[in-house]
């Protein structure tokens, strides 16, 4: 009866998924031929190329003795036990994913018992969990993927009782419940739901193979047609709709995913060629700023890290420049550091051998990438530490994990973050007081937390409303210009009904300083606009329009030049409700202008770090004449 019931689950899967992947005639038959176990990401005898990097970059092999110390660390330490916060297990699923990669990496690159026999202690633990918690079916990927690559890493070294309890595991509680409709909507998402939760069980398909070779090829063959599902957001160029935190989850399983499959299979059956994917790694280096930190939009974090889907990306597309943010975290982070990363052994596989010191920087200081959140990004330099630097996103408020940020920036100068955002709150810390926060309606209560809106955001807000959340923002115009470099985007429909045009530029201007200019026109009601600037840094008002912000012993000046009769305010970023988290050192700095109804306004903003502040700033001009 089991088999049979497992049979109809197949069959449910290949009605719904099947047209496309009968149209391609399966990719992976029973002639398809699978290497033995180890076969995910690394072959055995490949833990020589490995210890040949390590010999040749101190870099590495610091790295490599910090992942080693970690696990020596782990050994004492007791398995995960199962414990859900709220809906989710996901904390105990990725620190499983954690130890046991760390764990069977440190076996296969020394053959010291401790780390197997601590290995197969995890493997075991979790393999006797009631569930993986298939409703949050996040939780189940993750541990599916940690007790994938543990079986497999450590396969020939495992007792016959220990392999029998983990592969039951993974069929029972990983895969398995893949075929259940209550729990694979992600089939059908174009979000990192997809790209994790199929990577996760291609990586236990994988691990069980000769065991279960129909099933297992169905799985895979199922991943193959649906994870282009969510590769689609990369299109045209790159840009991730997500941000930069989702980058870091979405995009490294993808990677994870892709680079199992060209080991297990020897290619990746068209999956790293699909429009913008291969590019997106140039977005993220162009994410982070010379402090360090990410340009935060969305429900992101506040900093930044060692990203090690990078290398695949560089090695993949021969371009070591990509990697130049990564270099100097590499060189200047604390190694102990990197080891909480739970997909960090992969760097080692993925770098190919690079010389840390060897990495170049890249050549271009502008970025545009288009798509359903656009975003600009520009810096002065990529090796001066106190570069000027700017991230400037369009987009909309409907993309997935979007905040209402249209139109807002980070800004960067003299090694301080100027202008900042406050990125994302806990998601339980607000579902356990019962606030829905996954509404994307007008009217929905995601709006009412206070990092979500446009009033904390460094952008427009229009008589103290929302943006629309059907607008979108594109960027209309840009210029990698040094004298000039800018772009530029119009807002006009997310002040829909309230602006009858909305646009905004920002500009390096000379290398030394930034210029923000917005034109907006009011539709048929008057409107006041008012600009905001979230930072920091303390707030000196000097004038009714300059401000003077200092922080760690460097000094910003914000001016606004248009209209000159303006009055600067501070505020403290307090939030509105109990449930919100505080923000306690933030400054909203901001004005406000009247705009007639019908009429047309500007609003231009100059922001000179200390060494710019005595030049005359140029006159600015429309935005239609920016080249």
């Amino acid at each position: 009866m089991k088999s049979l019931s497992i049979y109809l689950r197949i069959l449910t899967v290949v009605v719904l998924c099947g047209p496309a992947l009968q149209a391609q005639d399966k990719p992976i038959t029973a002639a398809t031929k699978l290497p033995a176990h180890p076969r995910i990401l690394m072959l055995a005898g490949e833990e020589a190329t490995i210890q040949q990097t390590l010999r040749a970059d101190k870099t590495w092999n610091g790295l490599h003795q910090a992942m080693l110390a970690e696990c020596d660390k782990l050994i004492a330490v007791a398995p995960v036990e199962r414990i859900q916060i709220g809906r989710r297990l996901l904390d105990k699923s990725r620190e499983a994913l954690r130890r046991l990669f760390l764990l069977s990496y440190a076996w296969r690159t020394t053959k010291q018992r401790p780390y197997l026999e601590r290995a197969e202690k995890e493997l075991l633990a979790i393999s006797a969990f009631s569930d993986w918690n298939p409703s949050h079916f996040l939780d189940v990927a993750e541990m599916t993927m940690a007790a994938g690559i543990g079986y497999d890493w450590l396969y020939n070294d495992l007792s016959a009782a220990s392999r029998t309890a983990i592969k039951t595991a993974i069929l029972k509680k990983g895969i398995e419940p893949s075929l259940d409709s209550r729990y694979n909507s992600w089939l059908k998402a174009t979000h990192n739901w997809n790209q994790v939760c199929n990577a996760g069980m291609a990586y236990g398909a994988l691990a069980i193979y000769e065991d279960q070779p129909e099933l297992a090829r169905t799985i895979l063959n199922r991943s193959v047609e649906t994870i282009v599902l969510s590769m689609g957001d990369y299109g045209p160029d790159g840009a991730y709709p997500e941000g930069y935190g989702y980058w870091g989850y979405g995009t490294s399983f993808n990677v994870m995913y892709i680079s199992a499959m060209e080991k297990a299979f020897g290619r990746d059956f068209g999956l790293s060629n699909q429009p913008g994917f291969l590019k997106t790694a140039e977005y993220m280096a162009n994410m982070t700023g010379p402090t360090g930190s990410s340009f935060n939009y969305s429900d992101a974090g506040t900093g930044g890290s060692l990203q090690p889907a990078m290398f695949w990306f560089a090695t993949k597309t021969k371009n070591p420049s990509l990697l130049w943010v990564e270099r100097g975290r590499l060189l200047t982070e604390d190694p102990a550091r990197q080891v909480r990363d739970r997909l960090l052994p992969a760097i080692m596989l993925w770098n190919g051998g690079i010389r840390v010191n060897s990495i170049p920087a890249p050549a271009s200081t502008l970025w545009i990438g288009k798509g359903k959140n656009p975003v600009a990004l520009m810096r002065s330099s990529w090796t001066d530490p106190a570069a000027v630097y700017v991230g400037m996103k369009g987009g909309s408020p409907s993309v997935n994990h979007a905040h209402m940020d249209a139109g807002s920036f980070v800004m960067e100068a003299d090694g301080v973050r100027w202008a900042m955002d406050l990125g994302m709150q806990d998601y339980n810390s607000l579902e356990s007081k019962g606030i829905k926060i996954w509404g994307k309606e007008q009217d929905s209560q995601r709006w009412e937390v206070y990092r979500y809106g446009n009033a904390v955001h460094n952008t427009l807000t229009v008589n103290n409303g929302l943006q629309r959340v059907d607008g979108y923002a594109p960027i209309t115009r840009s210029s990698g210009s040094a004298g000039f470099m800018h772009a530029t985007t119009d807002l006009s429909s997310l002040y829909s009904g309230s602006l009858a045009k909305a646009s905004r530029g920002i500009a390096i201007v000379d290398q030394d300083y930034v210029v923000v200019r917005d034109e907006v026109e009011a539709a048929a009601s008057p409107a006041t606009i008012r600009w905001t600037l979230l930072t920091t840094a303390a707030v000196t008002v000097v004038g009714n329009n300059r401000a003077e912000l200092t922080k760690n012993g460097k000094k910003l000046i914000v001016q606004v030049q248009e209209p000159a009769a303006v009055t600067l305010k501070t505020a403290p970023a307090e939030p509105n409700h109990d449930y919100d988290a505080p923000n306690p050192g933030t400054t909203l700095l901001t004005f406000e202008v009247p705009v007639a109804a019908g009429a047309q306004g500007v609003l231009t903003v100059s922001l000179l770090p200390e060494r710019a502040a005595a030049k005359s700033a140029r006159p600015v001009q429309p935005l239609q004449q920016w080249p």
